[in-house]
């Protein structure tokens, strides 16, 4: 059964949903304009350890904040609450945009991280424009299964009349300049159709990473896993139990 708690932390929320029990302990951050609920079968998929969950400040069920957040200062909220509900070391998962999180939370909070993976991490530094961004973003979703653009047309709705300025907040972070700075083993899982996260630059993060590791799912492309989480749990599960 599922337990869904509030954490605010300097001026912001986030809002948590718990389910399970056991180690590893995985995090799930959503991506640019989602919540957790896209997480629903990937969370099921990992089941037998903790899977936690996470709507950021103004997406999902979680109020906007007074202004919107930075990605380093989401890590800091994402972080604050590990230490004071989890207190454990956690396997962050973050897709797209939650990549981007995971990726600050392991160099700003290593006490707090275990692994990471990013899942279709963003931003492409060839496409680092809101036009080259959107126009990837809407051929990648013209393939995607109706199950996959209804539950994100329907998150994109939830996220609000300031989605234009967290899609700022996120084209501003430069992931490049921080990759050697993790020193945790990273996971950069991509589908081998994203239109998004593309091979070249998936690599490129990868290779950027001290411990870090490439892999892809054949036929998804960058909701990979709202498609078919199946693969991309496996894939986790078997990086999260490796040496």
């Amino acid at each position: 059964m599922a337990h869904v708690e509030e954490f605010a932390h300097a001026g912001a929320t986030i809002v948590a949903e718990r389910r399970g029990r056991g180690h590893p302990v995985f995090v799930l951050v959503h991506g640019i304009g989602m919540g957790r609920t896209v997480f629903g079968e990937l969370a099921h998929q990992l089941h037998g350890s903790e899977v936690i969950a996470l709507d950021l400040p103004g997406y999902g069920e979680a109020p906007e904040p007074e202004r919107v957040l930075t990605i380093e200062r989401t890590a800091d909220l994402v972080a604050a609450y590990l230490r004071a509900r989890v207190r454990t070391p956690a396997v962050i998962v973050g897709h797209s945009m939650g990549a981007q999180v995971a990726l600050e939370v392991a160099v700003r909070h290593p006490a707090v991280t275990e692994r990471i993976v990013l899942i279709g991490p963003t931003v492409d530094p060839s496409a680092r424009t809101a036009p080259r961004q959107l126009w990837r973003l809407l051929r990648d979703i013209a393939i995607e299964s109706p199950r996959v653009i209804a539950r994100g047309a329907r998150e994109y709705v939830r996220a609000g009349p300031r989605l234009r300025a967290k899609f700022r907040a996120m084209l501003v972070h430069r992931p490049e300049d921080v990759l050697s700075r993790v020193h945790v083993p990273a996971l950069v899982l991509r589908g081998e159709d994203d239109l998004v996260a593309p091979q070249d630059w998936c690599r490129r993060v990868a290779d950027g990473l001290p411990d870090g590791r490439l892999a892809e799912v054949p036929g998804h492309g960058h909701e990979t896993m709202i498609r078919d989480a199946a693969p991309s749990a496996r894939l986790i599960r078997r990086f999260a139990e490796s040496p």
